[in-house]
Parts: structure tokens; C-alpha cells; sequence
């Protein structure tokens, strides 16, 4: 049996995921936790479970803060409605990452991954297990951004360029600019890398919003849709850029 724990402040959606579970006979429900207050109070006094399915945005906080204050040796299957996470949620123990609402093949997927890590005789110790795990590439297509009070949903791919200023890393899409919390760094490791590619240490482009590229006396890329400083290709990057164009 496969303890399992999990981590949802929304009734509907945990009673749902429950039922889901119930399906698979190998799972065995342990708990149901509500906020990151109750989960490291449970994490304190409990034996650790093998799996958690956890959401990420709790009432008092983000399921992460438990995770960081408590060690646990369980993988974590996250359940969200967006997918900015991607990067934290992968290097705390995550083995998949499901958006909601949960489709059953996508569940049933996930636990099947999880049945693959789990270490018999032939494999190796449960560290080095969790190093393949974080080597796995995840893709990011939904990003969260603040615009005064509200919040939106943007799709990466109506996102023309990612760019920094200022020591903030900014979207640009067709219809205007948004700020973002992440570094083009970490974009560099979450985006479908078929369409985006790092064209200096300031841009990310998309493929789809190439206008014209200039090749003299330097690559120079027009974008549909860019902020007013241009866009030039670093020298050491300009081979793989245009390895990249016809990949």
C-alpha cells in the first residue's frame, strides 16, 4: 500500500480528489490537510507518508512553506490552477505537476510515474533518485501576472519576449507589457525551448513573433510585438540561434 497524503484547502476539490484516489487500490488515504498551519503541525507529529498530492495556494500561504520547514522524504504530486510554480514546486521533491481541474488518464499517470521512482534492489538510493527527478524538463504555458489589484492569466504562447530592466524580468504580449517574478535564468529552464530561445542576457524570444532579422553588421531580430531597445543576438550565441530557427 502506498500511504498517501493529501493537501488541499478547498472541500469540493479535496472530496474529489479523494474519490479519485479511491479508484486505485494501492493507495492508501492517510490524511486530509487544510492549511500550511495544520500540515507542519501534522509533519511534527505523524509518520511521513510515501506520496502527498498537495495544491500550492493554501488560505495562510503556499503548501511550499511547509516543506521548507519540515524535512520529509515523500514525493509530492502537485495540484494547481497555475502552473508559475513549475521551477520551486521541482526542486522540493516533486515528482509531476497536474493542473485543475485533474483529468483522470493525467492522475493516473502521475501515480504510475511515482510507482517508477520508488527504488527496489536494482536501483539506486532514494537521493539519487530525487537528482533524476530534478533533471526532468517541465514546461511552462501559463503565467501569473499582477496587474494592480487583479490577477491574469497569460499564456506563454501569446507571449512575444521575455526581457529585464531595471532588475525586473518582463512579458511582452500583443497587448501590452506585464511584470513578472521570475529571472530569465529560471524562464531559460521552463520554456518550451523549441520557441523560446535566449538571444542575449537581457531577451527570450519566441519564434512564432519573428518579423525580420538583420544580419549586418550584427544579428538584430524585429519582433511583432517588443519594447522599444532593440534586440541583437549575442555573437558567442548567433550559431545556435540560427541552429535554432531551422530545429
Amino acid at each position: 500500500m502506498i500511504r498517501t497524503l493529501i493537501i488541499e484547502d478547498e472541500k469540493p476539490a479535496a472530496r474529489k480528489l479523494e474519490r479519485m484516489l479511491s479508484l486505485f487500490p494501492e493507495i492508501e488515504l492517510v490524511a486530509k490537510i487544510e492549511s500550511v498551519e495544520e500540515g507542519i503541525e501534522w509533519f511534527s507529529n505523524n509518520h511521513h507518508p510515501q506520496l502527498i498530492f498537495s495544491d500550492i495556494v493554501l488560505g495562510d500561504g503556499l503548501s511550499f512553506d511547509i516543506f521548507e520547514k519540515i524535512q520529509t522524504k515523500a514525493f509530492i504530486i502537485y495540484t494547481t490552477a497555475f502552473d508559475q510554480y513549475t521551477l520551486k514546486a521541482f526542486k522540493l521533491n516533486s515528482i509531476d505537476y497536474l493542473l485543475k481541474p485533474i483529468l483522470d488518464e493525467d492522475l493516473s499517470g502521475a501515480i504510475e510515474k511515482f510507482k517508477s521512482f520508488l527504488p527496489d534492489e536494482n536501483s539506486g538510493n532514494v537521493q539519487e533518485i530525487k537528482q533524476l527527478i530534478k533533471k526532468e524538463k517541465t514546461t511552462l504555458s501559463r503565467i501569473l501576472v499582477k496587474i494592480g489589484y487583479n490577477l491574469k492569466i497569460v499564456q506563454t504562447h501569446e507571449v512575444s519576449c521575455f526581457f529585464s530592466e531595471n532588475k525586473i524580468v518582463y512579458l511582452q504580449t500583443s497587448e501590452r507589457t506585464y511584470p513578472s517574478d521570475f529571472t530569465l535564468d529560471e524562464l531559460e529552464d521552463v520554456l518550451d525551448e523549441k520557441k523560446f530561445f535566449r538571444v542575449n542576457r537581457q531577451f527570450i524570444i519566441h519564434s512564432d513573433y519573428i518579423k525580420n532579422i538583420h544580419t549586418s553588421p550584427n544579428y538584430k531580430v524585429e519582433l511583432n510585438f517588443q519594447p522599444s531597445e532593440e534586440i541583437t543576438v549575442s555573437r558567442d550565441r548567433v550559431k545556435d540561434f540560427k541552429d535554432w530557427l531551422v530545429s
